[in-house]
């Protein structure tokens, strides 16, 4: 059977799309290529973004900045010597950039200047470290990136 060039070119148009649609269906349907935002309440996020900002320029302006360390137990934070421990109120949050199922988030209750996160809790790898916490009625925020 002999083909003219308009079947011939039918038939490669249709090919193509058929490989297309393969190669969409194979995209849409794997675990590993599927991105999310990296905040579920992005909106709300928005709404908070001045308060964080100011947070984190109370936190730059310490005069003893909070550290934060990573040590054989774990992460280490280490308040500065002037902040009351029982004063402290916040939350450590910490997010994994290749994998949002492991992000979690740790309330602060503080016995001493400084605490240990075990490292236990986290799989190796690079880790963005988000600490919010209150002393006195100032709020602080504190981004830091880690790899353990």
């Amino acid at each position: 059977m002999k083909l003219n060039w308009g079947t011939s070119i039918v038939i490669a148009f249709v090919l193509f799309i058929g490989f297309i649609m393969v190669m969409v269906v194979q995209m849409m349907s794997k675990d590993e290529l599927a991105h999310d935002l990296v905040v579920e309440s992005y909106y709300q996020k928005e709404l908070t973004f001045q308060e964080d900002l100011n947070s984190a320029q109370n936190a730059a302006d310490l005069t003893n900045h909070v550290k934060i360390e990573i040590v054989n137990e774990g992460v280490k934070l280490i308040f500065p010597k002037e902040f009351k421990p029982q004063n402290i109120k916040g939350e450590l949050f910490l997010y994994r950039p290749s994998d949002k199922a492991l992000d979690f988030t740790v309330q602060l209750q503080l016995e001493d200047n400084y605490y240990i996160l075990p490292k236990a809790l986290l799989k190796s790898g690079k880790w963005e470290v988000n600490l919010k916490f209150d002393h006195q009625g100032e709020s602080y925020f504190i981004q830091q990136k880690i790899k353990i």
